[in-house]
């Protein structure tokens, strides 16, 4: 049996599947739907539920450094004021004035336009003045109703010699939305109508705490899962006796108004983040205790924290953390993308940031972000909640004790003139020095953040796979696979009986599923040909089936083990199997 691989389907195959197999289904669907919000079905629910366990084996439960949290959804709103999401969470958005009238964020709605029926009739009319001539007085009519020159055909004359020559979609519909002697219109996507000014739309949920509708009672569903780590900081740092560097770590909802949720659940109201901040000393005081701070360069050895790792070090470790659990869990190196942000692209309190970026099937977009995020949250917490979030290092106190009164001022003085050349005033390095030599400091952070939902997408948009089979007959088929690493595919291992009438048989393969069933999900059925029970698994990312027939019981008890992804059959013991399941699997 010979087998090739079709080319990667679009988006739209792989969400007719996730529906059909129980994966992800529209939120209120008998309802005609709820825009941005999705529900997870018995498989979808186990397929998070395995990310979301593999990545906090990984980053929790197997470091001495690092701890759990699980903070509340709704938090005080003096959280969000101190962190800047009341007054700077925003989206741009602008609204058509034409005929649809619909609110869209102005960072997308050209992505919106490259998506849409106008862009798909325009892109193979460029440089012909004529069919879009035509195009405008006919179809376009339907298409694009608040187009300026399909309201204004007589317009088209004027522009005839300018349609020639213009050779990019985005700026042939720009000049077919301008009135002859205005400014350049910003064109609605769905309509072509003119889209107004952008103004800010801030994305939080507001919700009412208490039984009084009343302006002093309004909360905030949190908009990411950060904060309560930073507001939560000086509680975890006391209970579990731990010292920069170490982290916290989060998984939980999280909720944003979006107002144009696009790309499945790639971007969506409700979601679940993956969150971690790892707290570490400033450079300063690594400086002040190891006499250096390690410098990083190509060949600095990542595989092991040291005591002299400055912030770049740590943000760099962490980059490479992430990549390997990616890699672990089934995403090719060769499918994400490593863009490390431009200084004007950073936050203003960032020293660097990276995204992990993947190819998705519409564009390269975000998976993660990993950012060096410096003391700002912490600070601005300590700030505005007038408790303090420094840290006490006794270490720290006594290496300063060893300075020399020269010493400490040309360190003060060294501190003072990178501190100034940063932008940052005198007077706040000299405070910062002064703690510094009592032991004090707030720490800074790296953040490595990511969204349950936007790494289920990935993988399954990686797994995702059609061949086309061959049979010794000459005979083709279309096979469709979850290539799903066995860490998180949501069935691990399917149990099939060969025939159910037979009662010794059909006994035995049920000893053997509920054997495995204590080491994993396991899936029975006894339904249908074998073929057609392999293709079921194989449709839902079952890395193996095991087939229970005669020989299990009549000769040496051994059962057929069938790999998904090369589809070779052997025959193993129960002890093989179960020793298998606990390599690749637990």
């Amino acid at each position: 049996m010979d087998k090739k691989a079709a080319p990667k389907s679009s988006l739209d195959a792989l969400v007719s599947l996730c529906k059909r197999r129980g994966f992800i289904f529209q939120s209120s669907e008998v309802y005609g739907g709820f825009a941005g919000f999705w529900d997870y079905g018995p498989l979808g629910c186990e397929l998070k539920r395995n990310i979301k366990e593999s990545w906090w084996k990984a980053t929790v439960r197997n470091r001495e450094d690092v701890e759990g949290l699980d903070a509340s959804i709704i938090m005080h709103p003096a959280v969000w004021k101190a962190s800047g999401h009341l007054d700077t969470f925003s989206d741009p958005m602008s609204m058509c004035k034409g005929n649809c009238r619909k609110l869209m964020r102005a960072d997308q709605i050209w992505d919106i336009f490259d998506e849409s029926p106008i862009a798909e009739a325009l892109r193979g009319m460029l440089g012909d003045a004529g069919r879009i001539a035509t195009w405008c007085k006919g179809k376009g009519k339907g298409v694009a109703p608040g187009l300026y020159t399909v309201q204004h055909p007589e317009h088209l004359e004027t522009i005839f010699e300018q349609l020639k020559s213009v050779t990019d979609l985005h700026a042939l519909y720009v000049l077919l939305a301008t009135p002859a002697g205005e400014p350049e219109a910003l064109p609605c996507p769905n309509c072509g109508g003119v889209m107004t000014e952008p103004r800010p739309f801030n994305l939080m949920f507001k919700t009412v705490v208490g039984p009084i509708d009343d302006p002093s009672n309004v909360a905030y569903l949190r908009p990411e899962t950060a904060q309560a780590i930073f507001a939560e900081f000086p509680n975890v740092l006391t209970s579990s006796r731990q010292m920069p560097p170490f982290g916290i770590g989060q998984i939980g909802k999280s909720f944003r108004n979006e107002v144009t949720p696009r790309n499945y659940i790639f971007r969506s109201r409700e979601f679940e983040q993956m969150e971690l901040e790892f707290f570490i000393k400033p450079d300063e005081a690594i400086e002040l205790l190891c006499g250096h701070v390690a410098k990083l360069t190509p060949e600095t050895d990542l595989s092991e924290p040291q005591p002299d790792w400055g912030w770049e070090c740590w943000h760099k470790y962490w980059v490479e953390q992430r990549k390997q659990w990616l890699i672990a869990n089934g995403l090719p190196k060769d499918s994400f993308v490593e863009y490390w942000q431009k200084p004007d692209e950073l936050a203003h309190y960032a020293r660097a940031c990276v995204d992990i970026e993947y190819r998705f099937p519409f564009g390269t977009q975000e998976l993660e972000g990993i950012a060096a995020r410096s003391d700002f949250d912490l600070s601005r917490h300590q700030e505005h909640s007038g408790k303090s979030m420094e840290v006490f290092d006794e270490p720290l106190k006594l290496a300063v004790r060893r300075l020399s009164d020269e010493e400490k001022a040309a360190f003060r003085a060294k501190t003072v003139a990178e501190w100034t050349a940063r932008g940052k005033e005198a007077t706040t390095a000299e405070t910062f020095v002064d703690r510094l030599f009592e032991g004090k400091y707030i720490p800074h952070v790296i953040e490595p953040s990511s969204g349950v939902d936007r790494m289920a997408l990935a993988m399954l948009c990686n797994a995702y796979e059609e061949q086309t089979i061959t049979d010794e007959k000459g005979k083709e088929d279309v096979r469709t696979v979850l290539h799903l690493a066995p860490s998180i595919a949501p069935v691990k291992v399917a149990v099939f009986p060969l025939v159910k009438n037979k009662p010794e048989l059909y006994a035995k393969a049920r000893e053997i599923y509920r054997s495995i069933r204590t080491l994993c999900n396991c899936y029975w059925d006894e339904s249908g040909a074998i073929g057609r029970r392999y293709r079921r698994q194989d449709e839902i990312g079952t890395p193996w089936c095991v087939t229970v027939d005669f020989d299990t019981i009549e000769k040496d008890g051994t059962v057929t083990l069938r790999d998904r992804d090369t589809m070779t059959q052997e025959r193993v013991t129960l002890e093989d199997l179960r020793r298998r399941i606990m390599e690749e699997v637990l």
